[in-house]
């Protein structure tokens, strides 16, 4: 044979396999079928190694399934609009259309290159007219259903991208995607209505069993649900009434204030017959630009400003002040608090500052509490104190008595608030799908008719961020007219958040040449739910929270017949360098180019599944790298030895047969269950020195030749997920014409898994004690001879043996 040449045998096979569409699947026939999903990538540069771990797991997975007899699907595209890319088309002049297709293509030969094959009949790219006509379509259909709505808010701008940002979008009070902090503006914007959605979202988490608890968790905290009561507050001196949210309505009676946040929509009219309004927005506009780790803090110094205003406590009959405070937040509730300052820490450390009143409503069953000597805020549970007829119960009874009151006395309702806000959808950047409204002076607000679509984003344009769409500087698109009324109008000029995109790419795959609907219902119905995605855990809100949603909302449409889109999720960790995540502007990233050049795909691929558990972060060496590239070489010349037949070889073909099936088994379970690939590996590893024990000096093997070739033949169909190239090349070496991919996983057989010998524990007394060597299967007297006559063991027997047991293969069990 020749040396092994990895870089001659890749390009080979990568060939082989697109010739014969080995990765191609026919939607027609979805018997058997499994859906593999890698989460598809942003195109906005060359791939390095640590983006390679998520696409080589999911070619693992899919080659092993279709070993396993399953009718694979594994497409690819490209979340092509956004930011990224419109940044460094300003940076570099080029336009993003043309830098994003560029990065497609050189991507894609990256992808090759690993080894990494999909069905490309089926690719995909969100920033091409095929693809938003249909993103669009589902903005109208959300329209149609009142799930898709526009109004002025408070929302999330970003200064250094010049655009707002859903909530999900903001970590830690900063820009995800430049980490620049986060201002609030109060603007027109469309907004999707998840909330509405928010119940089924939380309540249908807990029937994803094969998601990671880690992922589901970060849901369920990120949708937020709480139960408790919505208390009316009548505004003294006017028609109004303000509403707050509460979950400890058994502290009402201690309500001595009412704090709004400074974005509370009435509060310019409660002020508008102040004096001091001008003072009062002063404050307001200073607050409403700090961050809400900031103002929410809880050792932070909490600030506020009095409005002039009273409301009624209408529990107790008095009016109390009504303030406007920093630690007052409109995500939350309804951005108006009842301050009970006795037992709540914030409240508490604002009534000390501005001097206001401090009533104790609950007891400490351990100290007597005194308002005036109050040092901190009394938040555990206790008795009712100075609550009217309610005193003397405790707080959970207390709760469903007032909240039943105040019911029947249309005081407050019990509610359920979510954490959750509504979806954020209006950019104003240049680089995405168009929002399909037009504007007419006479119709008002009219959805673009379907016929119509898409609305075509121009190519034409100064895409320079301003504060306001670039799309408003295009008279072409801007001016356009009513589809109601025929009269001039003008279209919307936001562009759709690019998470909108990758929110149903996964149901376009099935169907992505369809010119007259998004998908085939009756062809998605048959491959989705998506069997298995893959991808970071970084997206665990934004994206996958967002998939579920749009999922549902088409399912209640009647549009496909399933509402969860994907059945099991596989979060990767990240490939870490020099202890930092790899990153171009940490100059640590690793390229996979030179290292394919160097010792070829199934090298690299090998190390980077053979690093640690795939869903565990890993720091990456390229000394490992140069120890996967021997292993390899190893099993390259397995091939180039003869076996001796002159020699009885009976035993040793036992012994190299029993590690082959145990090594079948320990893989076999590794790929079922939570990908323990690196595992896996290092049990292919012992396999192959097991061949390479039995190699004489003589370059002989003492075994014979069938048991060599079996052993060998196996050993590459269990290689052949992980480095599909060598192990195409070593089955056709072995005289095979069809590709590995199209034989059958290996099946261990267990009574060749077992070994002759057991080590069986012996119990005295239940205490462990020493243990035996016996043959399997040996008879109990032969095992209880053993015993009583092995010198360890005899300190211990100081009586008579009342009772011998013997467990057959397991354990012996002595009472004396």
């Amino acid at each position: 044979m020749n040396s092994y040449n990895p870089l001659e045998i890749e390009n080979k096979w990568q060939k082989e396999w697109r010739k014969g569409r080995l990765f191609n699947t026919k939607i027609s026939d979805s018997k058997n079928k499994y859906y593999c999903l890698m989460m598809f990538p942003y195109p906005s540069a060359a791939l390095h190694v640590g983006h390679g771990r998520n696409y080589i797991i999911g070619d693992v997975a899919v080659r092993y399934k279709m070993m396993k007899g399953l009718n694979v699907l594994t497409p690819m595209g490209w979340d092509a609009f956004g930011l990224p890319a419109e940044n460094a088309a300003i940076k570099g002049g080029a336009h993003p259309k043309d830098s994003t297709l560029h990065n497609i293509q050189r991507m894609k030969e990256q992808l090759k290159s690993w080894g990494v094959e999909f069905d490309w009949e089926r690719e995909v790219t969100s920033c091409l007219p095929d693809y938003y006509k249909w993103t669009q379509w589902i903005f109208l259909k959300m329209y149609e259903h009142n799930l898709a709505y526009k109004k002025k808010a408070f929302v999330n701008w970003c200064p250094s991208c010049n655009t707002v940002l859903a909530n999900e979008q903001v970590i830690d009070e900063s820009c995800e995607r430049c980490d620049s902090k986060v201002e609030q503006r109060d603007l027109e914007q469309w907004f999707f209505k998840i909330t509405d959605y928010a119940d089924t979202l939380l309540n249908d988490i807990e029937k994803l069993n094969a998601w990671p608890d880690r992922v589901k968790t970060m849901q369920k905290n990120w949708i937020g649900r709480s139960r408790g009561v919505n208390i009316d507050f009548p505004v003294e001196g006017s028609n109004l009434k303000l509403t707050c949210f509460t979950t400890r309505v058994d502290t009402i009676f201690g309500c001595t204030y009412m704090v709004l946040a400074p974005e509370h929509p009435l509060l310019e009219t409660l002020i508008a017959d102040n004096p001091g309004k001008e003072k009062i927005m002063k404050f307001v506009q200073a607050t409403r630009n700090e961050s809400h780790i900031e103002r929410s803090g809880l050792n932070t110094e909490k600030k506020g400003v009095f409005t002039g205003r009273y409301v009624i406590n209408q529990m107790t009959g008095k009016k109390i002040p009504l303030w406007i405070a920093d630690y007052v937040l409109m995500e939350y509730g309804t951005g108006a608090v009842m301050a009970v300052p006795a037992h709540d820490q914030r409240d508490f450390a604002f009534a000390k500052k501005y001097g206001l009143d401090v009533e104790i409503v609950i007891n400490n069953p351990t100290e007597k509490l005194n308002a005036s000597t109050l040092q901190q805020a009394f938040e555990d549970t206790g008795i009712l104190i100075n609550s009217g007829h309610f005193t003397g119960l405790d707080n959970e009874t207390a709760k469903e008595k007032i909240a039943d009151y105040m019911e029947k006395n249309n005081i407050g309702k019990s509610a359920v608030h979510f954490k959750l806000r509504d979806w954020l959808i209006s950019r104003q950047r240049y680089w995405g799908a168009p929002i399909p409204i037009i504007y007419c002076e006479k119709c008002g607000t009219i959805p673009v008719p379907e016929k119509d679509l898409p609305v075509l984003l121009p190519d034409c344009v100064e895409f320079l961020p301003t504060g306001e769409s670039p799309l408003k500087n295009s008279q072409e698109f801007v001016n356009t007219s009513c589809p109601k009324c025929g009269r001039k109008a003008r279209r919307e000029i936001d562009t759709m958040d690019t998470f909108v995109d990758s929110s149903w790419y996964f149901l376009r795959y099935i169907s992505p040449k369809e010119n007259n609907k998004p998908f085939i219902t009756d062809d998605v119905n048959k491959w989705l739910p998506v069997d298995l995605y893959i991808g970071g855990v970084e997206h665990a809100i934004l994206h996958l929270l967002y998939s579920r949603f749009i999922t549902k909302t088409l399912y209640n449409m009647g549009h496909i017949g399933f509402n969860e889109p994907f059945k099991r999720l596989f979060t990767q960790g990240m490939i870490i360098k020099d202890g930092m995540k790899m990153s171009k502007s940490k100059g640590n990233t690793v390229s996979p180019d030179d290292l394919i050049k160097k010792y070829g795909a199934d090298t690299v691929r090998l190390y980077t599944l053979f690093i640690g558990p795939p869903e565990k972060d890993a720091e990456w060496s390229d000394k490992g790298v140069e120890g996967a590239y021997r292993f390899l070489k190893r099993v390259w010349t397995i091939q180039e030895t003869t076996v001796n037949e002159n020699k009885n070889t009976e035993e040793t073909d036992k012994q190299l047969l029993r590690k082959m099936h145990q090594t079948i088994k320990k893989v076999t379970m590794d790929m079922e269950g939570d990908f323990h690939f690196n595992t896996a590996i290092s049990s292919i590893m012992e396999l192959v020195n097991e061949i390479y024990s039995f190699k004489k000096n003589d370059e002989t093997y003492a075994c014979s030749k069938e048991c060599l070739n079996e052993v060998f033949k196996n050993l590459i169909l269990l290689l052949a997920p992980f480095v599909p190239h060598l192990a195409e090349e070593l089955w056709e070496n072995l005289g095979y014409k069809n590709t590995v991919f199209k034989e059958s996983w290996p099946i261990y057989n267990e009574k060749m898994t077992l070994t002759d010998t057991i080590i069986m524990p012996v119990q005295i007394n239940g205490k462990l004690r020493g243990k035996i060597e016996a043959m399997r299967g040996m008879k109990e007297e032969e095992i209880k001879t053993m015993v009583l006559d092995d010198e360890k063991l005899k300190p211990y027997f100081t009586g008579a043996i009342k009772k011998f047991i013997v467990i057959p293969d397991k354990l012996i069990n002595i009472v004396m």
